[in-house]
């Protein structure tokens, strides 16, 4: 039987982990955290493509604007 350790927000899945990390990825380059939560939620979004757009000087939003998928609302 299999045990899994609960996080901070009570959710053990890998899919948590994994956007808990896409998240703290997208903070520290300087997302706010609604809008990195938000976007690391997606996994559509190139979280490489979005790190590198910030660190040469696009503000966060527009590079969620830039990188959207076509089917959503940026």
């Amino acid at each position: 039987m299999a045990t899994f350790n609960t996080r901070r927000d009570g959710d053990p899945s890998p899919a948590a982990d994994l956007r808990r990390w896409r998240a703290g990825r997208l903070t520290a380059v300087g997302f706010e955290r609604a809008l990195a939560e938000r976007v690391a939620a997606d996994t559509r979004f190139d979280l490489h493509a979005l790190i590198e757009l910030t660190e040469r000087g696009c503000p966060p939003e527009l590079a969620c604007r830039i990188l959207a998928p076509l089917d959503s609302r940026w």
